[in-house]
């Protein structure tokens, strides 16, 4: 579904809170709680047993492939869809137990909702947009018009209040839908993405804008994206799911430099994925036979099962380092041929070939290496990362 809500509070409500544009006081109490929700469409599980916290002021990213189960999740959170079983709780309040019989109604849960389109109403003004989801509160007179100009000032848009909802761009027309959404001052902000519409300079500025937005309210929001630029330019922590599963969660740089297994070394950046054998299993510093060399991995807890019959190893294309000369006695240190070489611009790609195979190498410009030069290829151990099955 592709649309904009800003979903109140219950019709019985007296005047809310403003907006909240100074900081909080940070807490680290859960203030969402997702446990063991399934979802699905007639026989089909989109979402199969997944659990998720998420923290005041924290900005959590759920980041797959189409059809993965995340917008789903965020359906469910929203009360926009039912789940099969499980309970998730906001602000301490159950909103939905299949064991208690509990399913609060979408405008009883007081979140808002940002959706890919913008759902901008043509016949309103600006304002008139934004005032919307306050007047369902029963929001009036200055309070309504302080609340609006707040709003619309954190997005930039005071200027334009009266302006036609048809006279704006799309970047403005997202600006007055998130507007939209943090008026209502609601519990927490849900956005599905939300920037997938507009261009590649637009969308690069308001994602900038969307992080100073969520630090400046002190907001928790769960924000779904496919972007894995996105999700790690963005979130406090990622959550990356697969078939309906999650396949990893964890801080973004942490996602980065310890993918758990190869469907998260591939989907997050770029990466190098080698099979072997093991020589050894010391968990301080496991050692991997790849090809005719013998490589040294970062410390792991445990050391995984093979994958059919070996070990997988993934190396992110920007730690390799191609050497001039190498270091006597130095670990993971190989003779190796330039195969191929991409200059564009800020970086340059090398296809390398060495005895444990071939491996692309991403650098900067500083220092060219030739195609076809012969060089020392250096990996550092903490970069080598042993995968799960």
């Amino acid at each position: 579904m592709s649309s904009n809500v800003a979903v109140p509070q219950p019709r019985d409500a007296t005047h809310a809170a403003p907006v909240r544009s100074a900081p909080a006081a940070v807490q680290t109490k859960a203030h969402i709680e997702v446990r063991d929700v399934v979802a699905a469409y007639g026989e089909k599980v989109a979402v199969h047993g997944v659990s998720v916290t998420v923290a005041d002021d924290e900005h959590l990213s759920l980041l797959g492939p189409s059809g993965c189960g995340k917008s789903t999740l965020l359906r469910c959170i929203a009360g926009l869809e039912t789940p099969v079983s499980g309970e998730i709780v906001i602000d301490g309040e159950v909103v939905f137990s299949s064991a208690r019989g509990i399913n609060l109604p979408p405008e009883k849960r007081r979140l808002s909702m940002v959706f890919q389109s913008y759902a901008i109403w043509p016949h309103m003004t600006v304002f008139e947009n934004v005032a919307y989801g306050l007047r369902v509160q029963r929001v009036r007179g200055q309070e309504l018009r302080d609340r609006v100009h707040t709003a619309l000032k954190m997005v930039g848009m005071e200027e334009l209040a009266q302006r036609p909802a048809t006279a704006l761009s799309g970047g403005q027309q997202q600006r007055v839908a998130l507007a939209r959404a943090y008026a209502p001052s609601p519990k927490a902000i849900l956005l599905d993405e939300p920037l997938s519409n507009l261009d590649a300079r637009l969308r690069s500025q308001m994602r900038d804008d969307l992080k100073d937005l969520q630090k400046r309210t002190k907001l928790s929001t769960i924000y779904v994206t496919h972007d894995q630029e996105e999700a790690m330019a963005m979130s406090d922590r990622i959550i990356v799911m697969r078939q309906g599963r999650i396949e990893q969660e964890a801080k973004p740089l942490v996602i980065y430099e310890r993918p758990r297994t190869r469907f998260v070394a591939d989907f997050i950046g770029a990466a190098n994925v080698l099979s072997g054998t093991l020589v050894s299993a010391d968990p301080a510093g496991p050692v991997i036979r790849v090809g005719s060399t013998e490589m040294r991995c970062a410390p792991v807890a445990e050391i995984p099962p093979p994958t059919d019959g070996g070990h997988l190893i993934a190396i992110r294309t920007v730690y390799p380092e191609l050497l001039p000369a190498g270091t006597p006695g130095a670990v993971n240190q190989w003779p190796a041929t330039v195969a191929s070489r991409i200059l564009l611009g800020d970086i340059v790609r090398y296809g390398v070939e060495f005895a444990g195979g071939s491996l692309h190498v991403q650098t900067t410009p500083k220092t060219l290496v030739e195609q076809g030069g012969e060089v020392t290829l250096s990996i550092p151990p903490e970069h080598v990362v042993l995968l799960a099955g």
